[in-house]
């Protein structure tokens, strides 16, 4: 019976992981997706890559402090728990990846795992408050950090870069698979300060791609881990006896990240490359460098970061601040409507002198909605915290309400 809910729980950490990959491909590449510098099978594929190397390098700290610190005692994860929780975490993160938005992997699995606790008595208030504390701090830091870039910042940055997205063609870099094998092919209308951009949002994204490693990998495998760390779990496979330790499940878990990646991930590049807002590749550099910053900082000191609203509101906070670069100060008091201009947003030609604020032409400016939509916005930050939220209540009236788990 234990090898048989062994078998299951596998299965359903697989099933997480597939969610993880839809969830976090398109915070980390949805910039360079969206600004027409790599297909989205390339994105898929270099996030598969540098996920797994920070999942088997940085990562087994994380799946040890959600797997023995969350809880006081890793006796309440048993196989029948482990399943429980890796569905509620599967699950929610199903209902968000279906939906086209990223929701947290982290907030969706800490709910589930903390509800096990809670109800079990065991949670460990002290370490679930320093992580909901980051959780608070992090994105808000991102939301601004990245408002004051973009109004204050964006178009002096544009005017040194002067990158261009190649909208209505194809992507700035593909694949070449017509030799033997296959190669990094750059379009040729692509100009050198073009080229330098996009490796450089495209190397950023393959940072995010391993940050997201270092946290995420947890959320997909550490409930059985908190089960298998002391016991030696073997797993037999035909007549060879296979150990459960925690590489064998970051392996399990970063394969189950891929098959994510090249196929659910594909609504989340979308919705954070498109939907929210329109983005040259200036401002794919920009928040891709802003969020990795954030998480990388996260991971450092071994809070599992919430990766996907930490990005999000990056791109929302850099949208904001661009749509009100035509507003003064002074404006904004006396209620004038927010107003976005072209030539603050596009990429000028090198060495022409961005607009000051306030100063532009008032025939090219569109309205902010058309750079930043609000429907969408919404549609994401609702979804962010709805999935935890059904992850966390779940799993919570399961341990407590339902006699079959015995606590």
């Amino acid at each position: 019976m234990t090898e048989v809910l062994l078998i299951v729980g596998i299965l359903v950490a697989i099933f997480v992981g597939y969610n993880i990959g839809g969830a976090t491909t398109g915070p980390a590449f949805g910039p360079a997706v969206g600004a027409n510098v790599i297909t989205k099978v390339l994105a898929a594929g270099l996030m598969a890559v540098f996920f797994f190397l920070g999942a088997i390098t940085i990562g087994p700290q994380v799946v040890h402090t959600l797997g023995n610190d969350l809880v006081h005692d890793t006796g309440v994860f048993t196989m029948r728990s482990n399943v429980a929780v890796l569905f509620f975490i599967g699950g929610a993160l199903f209902l968000g990846n279906y939906a086209g938005v990223p929701a947290s992997t982290s907030m969706t699995a800490v709910g589930a795992i903390a509800a096990l606790g809670l109800a079990t008595g065991e949670l460990a208030l002290d370490v679930l408050g320093e992580i909901v504390i980051w959780w608070v701090v992090a994105p808000i830091t991102g939301f601004w950090v990245a408002g004051v870039v973009g109004r204050y910042f964006y178009p002096r940055i544009n005017e040194w870069v002067a990158i261009e997205t190649n909208r209505e063609g194809r992507e700035m870099i593909t694949i070449d698979r017509s030799g033997t094998l296959p190669r990094l092919q750059v379009g040729d209308s692509t100009n050198r300060r073009e080229i330098t951009g996009a490796f450089v949002v495209v190397a950023i994204g393959c940072l995010m791609g391993f940050s997201s490693g270092t946290s995420n990998i947890a959320n997909a495998i550490a409930p059985i881990y908190g089960t298998v760390s002391d016991s030696g779990t073997e797993l037999a496979i035909g007549s060879t006896a296979v150990p459960i330790d925690m590489t064998a499940l970051i392996v399990i878990g970063s394969g189950a990240v891929a098959i994510g990646c090249f196929t659910i991930a594909r609504r989340t590049l979308d919705t954070l490359g498109n939907d929210i807002t329109n983005l040259p590749l200036t401002a794919a550099i920009i928040v891709a460098v802003i969020s990795s910053t954030i998480v990388t900082g996260l991971s450092w000191i071994g809070i599992p970061a919430s990766f996907v609203v930490v990005a999000t509101m990056s791109i929302i906070g850099l949208g904001w601040g661009r749509a009100t670069r035509t507003t003064t100060l002074s404006g904004v008091r006396a209620g004038e409507e927010t107003r976005v201009s072209i030539g603050a947003l596009t990429a000028e030609e090198a060495g022409e002198t961005p607009p000051k604020i306030g100063e532009e032409n008032p025939e090219d400016i569109p309205a902010a909605s058309d750079l930043f939509d609000p429907s969408t916005t919404a549609r994401v930050i609702l979804m962010q915290n709805v999935v935890p939220i059904i992850s966390t209540v779940g799993a919570y009236l399961t341990f407590r309400f339902v006699p079959i788990f015995g606590f």
